[in-house]
Parts: structure tokens; C-alpha cells; sequence
């Protein structure tokens, strides 16, 4: 009887393919490779529907001769940043699997990792031109072999979002989209639009920053720019160096994970037009007119429902807050107050939402605000957790007086009205006496039923 083994040869970290085939996985380095320094080397991993856990590289000349490549489908690919230990993205699995939800299309990780991964940042900055000019021959080759630049879109992360850029600039900004992930600062902050991401770039540029004082990039770069929690220090990333890695990385690396929530469509993230975070949360920018009749643009895959609008509009930046964790999304109303106290007083403002046992709490105390009488004073409530059904509210004023008698303001009306959800109703009380400090709560009523 003779025994016949058959042995199969794998790459380190390769898999099998539901047919038996290896699979082709992200560049796995070492923190030796970015001592020593890695030389350019750009593979690009394809995915679709029938191979979503098992990537195939693509050979960059001959896609007719690749079966799982559809130049019919459109095409997105994901780019990397700066890799300083040389491990693989830990969001590049989940990524790819929330694209394939949202059409059919081609997912092409573009794995630059030997290149990106040097301990020297400059190097991988001078590798990203290179890249570039590597990817842009594939691009022109699925052109050649019938695809629609139109239907490319490029998502960048930090210094990928550069590289996107310098992609869509060789092809004229002829690519359909291309989507920044906080894009890189370092050696960025003083680039001309040539040198970097600009809305040229592509047809239609969406960017999220989340670390514009650190690693990100100040500015607006797209045609429509997203600031998360106004674009810097990010709920819940630790604020001190003493918490290690993640002081350097948190708020830089938030920007990915709030695109995937967005993707995953748990995370509804609305942003209104403003001149800057603090207007906003002062209330000042809680209107979306010139998108109407569709409401104001959402983080995500379909922002470029509002294409035509931003285009018309010209570059447009829109700020939102969110909570520490999943699913990030705060409830926002807007506060109408109407005063009536005879005294000017400066108070910041504390809200509770009760639903039975369930309260959420809004605390607008970034700065004092002024109530005087016959005032009508707007705020901007945000609350880290969606209580519907709500059965009674509590309002507490302080003034940071510590002597003297406790100040009273007297509302005449107070309004909330539901931001993201329209469906909702308002809800009203009338003639309310506010003592400082002291929490006054009472039941809202429909706001047409006082005459």
C-alpha cells in the first residue's frame, strides 16, 4: 500500500480559500523591518462578494486574465497611512466587509505596508509620490479594459489620504470620489494644493478630521469637510502621555473607526454648516437651508447624495459631537428659552431627559450664557444616550455665585425641539420658576396646547 501526502505551501499568514486556493493577506512586518528601513513595494488585494475573507493580488498589467476583477462593477480602494511598527491595520477586515454591504463592487486594499513601514516618517512621506504613480497605472489599465474612472473611489487614511489625492491629480481629478481620513499634518501644514489633498483631486471629496492639533491637518480640504467633536482631542482618548501609545494615536485613529460606524449604518452622524465647532455649540448653526429639501449631510458612504448641493455651495464645513464610545451618536435638540427676570444673569445650563427610571443629561456649560428679560435665548442640547418616550425633564441653572442669595430666572416658555429626528414631536412648558442650583423638573407638553 503506498501512502501519498500531499503538502501545500503557504506564505506566513496565508489561508485557504473556500476552494482551496491561498489567500493573499496584508504585508505582516516587524518592528525590525522599520529599523532597518523597507524599500517600496505596493500589492493590491481584491476582494468581492465571493471572496470576501480571502484576498487575491492582483497582477497591475494583465486584468483580463484575472476572473474574480469586474471592470463593469465600481471599484474601491482603500489606502493605508504611515505604519511606524509594520503591523497590518486592525480595521482593514472590518472595512472591507462594510463596503461589500453597501453595492457590488471591487475592494482593492492597497497594501503599501513595505514602504510605510519606516521609523523614519520622511521616507514613507517621499514613498507615498511613488505609490501614487503605481496605482495610477492600474487605474488607467482598468480604463483601458473598459471601466469608468467615474465609478473609482479612494478612501485614504492619514498619509493615504494624500496618496489618493496625488492619484486623483495624475488622472486631472477625473476619479469619481475620494474620501479623507483625517489626512496627514506632518509635513503637510504648509503644502501647497499640488502637495497634498485638495478638492481638485477628484469629481466629489469628502474629509473627517479628528486631530487637526496633532496628526492631522488643519484646513478644509474637500469639497465637504467633517469635523468630529471639533475636529480635535476626541471623548475618551486619554489626555495625559502618561497612558502611552494611545495618547499619540487615539484621537488620529477615531476617524476610522467613526467612517466605520457610518458605514455599519448604526451610527447616524448629522453635520451642520458653521464657521466653527463653538458656534455651532452655541447653537448658532442648527439650520439646513440651502440643503433643502434633504437634510443636512450624514457622515458616511452616501454623503455623496449631496454632491450637487456642496458643488453648487463651493467647500462647506460641517461640525457634529459625539459620545466616548459605539455607537458615538449624541441626541441633539435645539432649547428655545424665552426669560422674563427682571436682573441680567450669566448661568450655564443642566438638562435631564427621563424616561421611568432612564435619564440622560446634557450639561451646556462651555460658557456662561446671558439671559436677560424678554429675551429669547437658543441652546443646543446634546445628550450621550437616545431616551424616547420622554415623560418628564429637569432643568438646573448655575450661575457660579457662592454668596449672596440664590438668583431666580423666570421662563416665560421653554422648547425643545428634535434635531435628527423629525418625527418626534416638540415639546413645551410655560411660566417656570428657576432657582439656582436647585433642579426643577416638570412634565412637556405639546407645544399648541397653551393659548
Amino acid at each position: 500500500m503506498t501512502l501519498t501526502l500531499a503538502v501545500s505551501c503557504f506564505h506566513p499568514g496565508q489561508e485557504e480559500s473556500g476552494a482551496g486556493e491561498p489567500c493573499d493577506n496584508f504585508t505582516d512586518l516587524t518592528l525590525s523591518h522599520c529599523f532597518m528601513g523597507t524599500s517600496l513595494y505596493v500589492r493590491l488585494l481584491l476582494y468581492t462578494l465571493s471572496n470576501l475573507n480571502c484576498g487575491h493580488e492582483l497582477n497591475h498589467h494583465h486584468l483580463s486574465t484575472q476572473p474574480l476583477f469586474n471592470v463593469s462593477r465600481p471599484t474601491t480602494f482603500v489606502i493605508h497611512g504611515y505604519r511606524p511598527t509594520g503591523a497590518p491595520p486592525i480595521w482593514i477586515n472590518h472595512i472591507v466587509h462594510l463596503l461589500a454591504e453597501q453595492e457590488d463592487m471591487n475592494i482593492i486594499v492597497v497594501d503599501w505596508n513595505k514602504g510605510a513601514a519606516n521609523l523614519n516618517y520622511f521616507t514613507a512621506v517621499a514613498y507615498t509620490r511613488e505609490a501614487a504613480h503605481n496605482l495610477t497605472e492600474f487605474i488607467m489599465n482598468m480604463e483601458e479594459e473598459g471601466a469608468s474612472l467615474s465609478s473609482v473611489h479612494l478612501i485614504g487614511v492619514s498619509l493615504g489620504a494624500h496618496l489618493a489625492g496625488f492619484v486623483g491629480a495624475n488622472l486631472k481629478g477625473k476619479i469619481g470620489r475620494i474620501t479623507g481620513l483625517d489626512p496627514a499634518g506632518p509635513m503637510f501644514t504648509s503644502a501647497t494644493p499640488e502637495e497634498r489633498l485638495d478638492p481638485s483631486d477628484a469629481m466629489f471629496v469628502d474629509v473627517l478630521h479628528t486631530d487637526i492639533n496633532s496628526f492631522g491637518l488643519r484646513g478644509a480640504h474637500g469639497h465637504i469637510d467633517f469635523y468630529a467633536n471639533g475636529g480635535a482631542d476626541q471623548p475618551g482618548c486619554p489626555k495625559t502621555i502618561f497612558a502611552g501609545k494611545s495618547y499619540f494615536v487615539c484621537d488620529h485613529q477615531r476617524s476610522v473607526f467613526l467612517f466605520l460606524c457610518a458605514l455599519n449604518r448604526t451610527c447616524s452622524l448629522t453635520g451642520y454648516p458653521c464657521s466653527s465647532y463653538s458656534d455651532f455649540l452655541d447653537g448658532r448653526c442648527l439650520q439646513c437651508e440651502a440643503f433643502e429639501p434633504a437634510p443636512c449631510p450624514v457622515l458616511g458612504y452616501d454623503v455623496s447624495r449631496w454632491r450637487e448641493t456642496l458643488l453648487r455651495l463651493g467647500q462647506t464645513q460641517v461640525f457634529f459631537s459625539t459620545t466616548a464610545t459605539l455607537p458615538y451618536r449624541k441626541l441633539s435638540y435645539r432649547v428655545d428659552m424665552v426669560t422674563w427676570n427682571q436682573y441680567l444673569r450669566w448661568c450655564v445650563i443642566y438638562i435631564r431627559l427621563h424616561s421611568g427610571r432612564t435619564f440622560t443629561e446634557a450639561r451646556i456649560d462651555h460658557k456662561l450664557f446671558r439671559f436677560e428679560q424678554y429675551t429669547s435665548t437658543l441652546l443646543l442640547a446634546q445628550f450621550d444616550e437616545d431616551v424616547q418616550h420622554i415623560q418628564k425633564i429637569s432643568v438646573r441653572i448655575n450661575t457660579g455665585n457662592v454668596i449672596g442669595p440664590r438668583y431666580k430666572i423666570r421662563l416665560l416658555q421653554i422648547r425643545f425641539t428634535p434635531l435628527e429626528h423629525p418625527d418626534r414631536p416638540l415639546m413645551c412648558r410655560f411660566d417656570i420658576i428657576m432657582e439656582e442650583n436647585v433642579e426643577v423638573v416638570f412634565r412637556p407638553l405639546p407645544c399648541d396646547s397653551h393659548i
